[in-house]
């Protein structure tokens, strides 16, 4: 009980906060420009600050666990491919491919896997590994399918190019990075800096909700409403059930398995909205995916971290 109840406390404000994006458009108070400044100003500046600050706060050579860091990125870059072949053959609008894709594999691993850990355990834990060892991965794949599928997109060695460079340049990937190298270099900062960053960092997640609130166009979404389901059920059903057996086998327990939990089963993260915006893929189908995954994640985390409880493994 007391499981599902932190569920629905770190579930329900997000599906909340999105509402009221959706209600101040409807009554005025939010406008498109609104949207669309808020969505460049997450994708550039907010989410790779936050990014940067919680990544380089982990302890990553102390708590370097090889198999583990393996583990997530293998099994993030075999949910990436195979996701993607089977929207290549199952999802009919090809414009939308991107946008399920990235919808499909890719999680909010960093806030809930935080949050959930230490929630059971009073400490992150493993959390900030799991980060390093998916996140990154997360955010280049994502770069690579939105620029690839992406309206006008055309799959020539220009646009492989494009492709690369948006890599490189991507503001998410680069804070990714930084936070990697002060990480490793153990920098601290000043508490003038670090209260900065924090300030900027918080802005992040409650901005990017409600631009996907004010953003949202239920009708587009509606008509979509297949992709996604799927995408939902691949993201808290499917990828748990199919991956969570093999983190077993490999001796993975307790705070590793819980953020394995969340790496593979928790719901869309607002980022995947920002990015499909910023790079003219299908935001209405991404919306959705955040939308309902969230809502029904509550149940999905809830189980999953059940099943593993009651079987001895956390």
């Amino acid at each position: 009980m007391d499981n599902f109840i932190f569920s629905l406390n770190a579930t329900v404000p997000i599906f909340v906060v999105i509402f009221v994006g959706w209600l101040l458009k409807q009554k005025g108070m939010l406008t498109e420009e609104f949207v669309n400044v808020s969505n460049k100003f997450c994708f550039k500046i907010a989410l790779p600050i936050l990014l940067l600050r919680d990544i380089s706060s982990a302890k990553i050579k102390e708590e370097f666990n090889l198999t583990f860091v393996l583990y997530c990125a293998i099994v993030t870059t075999i949910c990436f491919f195979a996701i993607w072949i089977f929207a290549e053959i199952f999802v009919k609008e090809k414009e939308s491919i991107g946008a399920f894709v990235q919808a499909s594999y890719r999680g909010s691993a960093a806030v809930l896997g935080i949050a959930f850990i230490l929630n059971i355990y009073s400490d992150v834990g493993m959390a900030p590994m799991m980060i390093v060892s998916a996140v990154p991965l997360y955010n280049i794949y994502a770069v690579i399918i939105l620029s690839l599928k992406g309206e006008g997109a055309k799959a020539d060695k220009k646009q492989l190019k494009a492709t690369f460079l948006n890599i490189c340049k991507n503001p998410i990937i680069l804070g990714i990075l930084a936070g990697l190298i002060l990480s490793l270099l153990e920098v601290d900062f000043p508490v003038i800096v670090d209260k900065t960053l924090s300030n900027f960092s918080a802005l992040s997640t409650p901005l990017a909700l409600l631009s996907i609130g004010a953003g949202f166009n239920h009708k587009k979404a509606l008509a979509k409403v297949k992709y996604v389901v799927m995408s939902s059920v691949i993201k808290l059903v499917l990828q748990p059930a199919i991956f969570l057996p093999l983190a077993v086998m490999l001796g993975l327990r307790e705070k590793e398995l819980v953020a394995v939990i969340i790496m593979l089963g928790s719901p869309t993260t607002a980022s995947c909205y920002i990015m499909a915006k910023n790079m003219n893929n299908d935001a209405d189908l991404t919306a959705g995916s955040i939308l309902v995954s969230t809502l029904f994640s509550t149940f999905t985390i809830t189980f999953w971290i059940y099943l593993a409880k009651s079987m001895g493994y956390i």
